[in-house]
């Protein structure tokens, strides 16, 4: 594995969250650690009501984001539950740091940004000499995530309905060095 940092991106329902998981299962498959958060959506009755926070590796799962929350922060029509995204997410990052094989941020977005200890937590991981696999929010003009688009190290991949099913093989070649 090279350290190549990828960055996901996409239209909402592109299938950004669908791509990561796909090319996470591939890694643990061939016995990689894999760690870090990722988002699951909450749904009632097929809605998105929801955002689930999840960490990959402990499988602690919180309410993120969710229409009854309610909360200073608000995306949409979603409260945030900052305390959730500092106590799973962050955590989850810190411990990807220190004991995965590659990390995993799902997403750096318009909810997750608002968290500073968020922001420091994926800065620091992005000094790590690991693999990382990230999606990105695709509009956002925050700079966090434009700090993120401009580095050297990250090779920015969208998904679309047409290379949705391939990409995740794409990035497995790229993460081996096999693609340039």
């Amino acid at each position: 594995m090279n350290n190549i940092k990828i960055g996901i991106t996409g239209l909402p329902s592109a299938g950004k969250t669908n791509t990561l998981i796909q090319v996470i299962k591939m890694l643990e498959e061939e016995g990689h650690k894999v760690g870090g958060m990722i988002t699951e959506p909450i749904l009632d009755d097929k809605k998105r009501s929801g955002l689930y926070v999840i960490d990959w590796m402990t499988k602690q799962k919180g309410v993120l984001a969710a229409t009854d929350i309610q909360s200073k922060f608000m995306v949409g029509k979603y409260g945030i539950d900052l305390d959730v995204l500092q106590d799973i997410g962050v955590q989850a990052l810190v411990n990807a740091c220190e004991n995965a094989d590659i990390i995993v941020i799902d997403e750096v977005g318009k909810i997750e940004v608002e968290s500073e200890k968020f922001r420091d937590a994926v800065k620091e991981a992005l000094k790590t000499e690991k693999p990382m696999l990230l999606t990105l929010h695709k509009k956002s003009r925050n700079p966090l995530l434009q700090d993120i688009r401009r580095r050297d190290d990250v090779r920015i991949l969208e998904v679309t309905p047409i290379n949705r099913n391939l990409l995740p093989y794409k990035i497995m070649k790229l993460l081996k060095g096999e693609l340039l």
